[in-house]
């Protein structure tokens, strides 16, 4: 996985955290992707955020 494409996704109440890939000519906006929390124990919303 190319370092310049590699994105964090982090949720904000548990502080969990995911890795993703984004075409950043393509996409300018921010990416929220609804992922399983393991803490919560049910998908939640992750933004991502910077490394």
């Amino acid at each position: 996985m190319s370092q310049d494409q590699l994105i964090i996704l982090r949720n904000k109440e548990t502080g969990e955290v995911y890795y993703s890939r984004k075409n950043k000519r393509k996409v300018e906006r921010k990416i929220e992707l609804k992922k399983y929390s393991k803490k919560l124990r049910k998908r939640v919303t992750f933004k991502e955020s910077k490394k």
